[in-house]
């Protein structure tokens, strides 16, 4: 699997979360499997997502399309996003590991 490792602020965590659930048909189109939302305990707007893709071509698609610049600007998003295109090398989950 692929995933997209997303950093950035927004101007209202509350504002921007509708924004963000309204794309989720767009990013499972584009080849999202699943995703997690972070945000920071000392700032409520600095937030970290984990996106899992089916590919990394479809992961960079995603990542670098108009729709997503566009959506990210009517939510409030904050200056430039920082993105790394990670690949799984091993997981564990309770008492499951792999590779």
């Amino acid at each position: 699997m692929a995933y997209i490792l997303v950093r950035h602020d927004v101007e209202n965590f509350d504002e921007w979360k509708p924004h963000f659930d309204d794309h989720d048909d767009f990013r499972v189109e584009s080849g999202q499997q699943s995703y997690q939302l972070y945000r920071t305990e000392s700032d409520p707007n600095a937030l970290v997502m984990l996106f899992e893709f089916d590919t990394m071509a479809n992961a960079r698609s995603f990542a670098q399309s108009d729709d997503l610049r566009e959506k990210m600007t009517e939510a409030g998003v904050q200056g430039e996003p920082e993105i790394a295109y990670l690949e799984q090398i091993a997981a564990k989950t309770g008492t499951e590991q792999s590779a």
